[in-house]
């Protein structure tokens, strides 16, 4: 099932092709409860269905309330590899080199829910960076108990310039106004999504014109999303429950920078798709 936290209408649940609304409810209640799926699926066996929204018509707002995001790095080798490469000339290309293959992972901060973009929003590059890039994610939904209840896109827009001048460098690098973007809708399927080996494409388009595009699939994360959540518990607690994005493994070419204006389209399959446009910090 498809949760949508929407303007007009509140939270509607999708499942099976059918479509309820709870327009009472309180986001961050309704989305932070253990065992989600099955709470979900009792309460609409008493419920009604209605139309489908009109879509053309209803704002999808992204589906963060009071939820920090956060979000883990290196858990692809082709974004080991990356890092590595864009790292050298500050000779920090060991550190990535170890945390791919350490017991531990990198897990950072990332965004406050204020400085995030939902769907068709912006998402921002620095005016002092050189290279910038899209890193598209499958993003845990944590529970406040600590239980993986969802899933949903994450953008963690990247200056590949700023981290690879020092790695000490990353929080400039990776967490400033509108460099996260959520989206669409918090995916509550019955099982673990990894179990479908779902793919995850990155399409980024300049005037109409598609500029970059690839896609991955998720088995190829050498992190577990329990591992990477258990990390991440261990360390703090979250009375609204939290987002964790688990890392890319689609990297673009080292010729190719955002611009603004420049569409960011990312599809998860079984989740949907995920649109934001580029701009520039600042203005």
């Amino acid at each position: 099932m498809k949760i949508y936290k929407t303007k007009e209408s509140g939270v509607v649940v999708e499942d099976n092709q059918q479509f309820y609304y709870f327009e009472n409810e309180d986001w961050d209640s309704f989305i932070n409860r253990e065992n989600l799926y099955a709470i979900i699926s009792r309460d609409l066996r008493a419920k009604e269905p209605g139309i489908e929204p009109d879509w053309n018509k209803t704002t999808v707002l992204s589906p963060v309330g009071r939820q920090e995001i956060w979000a883990a790095g290196v858990t692809y080798l082709r974004s080991k590899d990356a890092r590595m490469k864009e790292s050298q000339s500050a000779e920090g290309g060991d550190f990535y080199d170890k945390v791919y293959d350490a017991d531990r992972p990198e897990l950072f901060f990332k965004s406050t829910p204020e400085r995030a973009s939902g769907p068709f929003g912006i998402v921002n590059i620095r005016p002092d960076s050189t290279w910038d890039v899209p890193e598209p994610e499958l993003t845990l939904f944590v529970s406040s108990a600590g239980t993986i209840e969802g899933y949903t896109i994450g953008n963690d827009m990247s200056s590949r310039s700023i981290e690879g001048e020092n790695p000490l460098y990353l929080p400039q690098a990776k967490m400033y106004d509108k460099s996260a973007a959520i989206g669409p809708c918090l995916y509550v399927p019955g099982q673990s999504i990894f179990l479908s080996n779902a793919k995850i494409k990155l399409t980024i388009s300049r005037n109409g014109h598609v500029e970059f595009e690839d896609e991955i699939s998720i088995d190829q994360m050498k992190r577990t999303e329990e591992e990477l959540k258990d990390y991440l518990v261990a360390g703090c607690s979250f009375p609204h429950g939290c987002y964790l994005m688990t890392g890319t493994g689609i990297v673009p070419d080292d010729d190719f920078t955002l611009q603004p204006g420049d569409i960011v389209v990312i599809e998860i399959e079984h989740i949907g798709k995920l649109e934001n446009t580029v701009g520039m910090l600042g203005d």
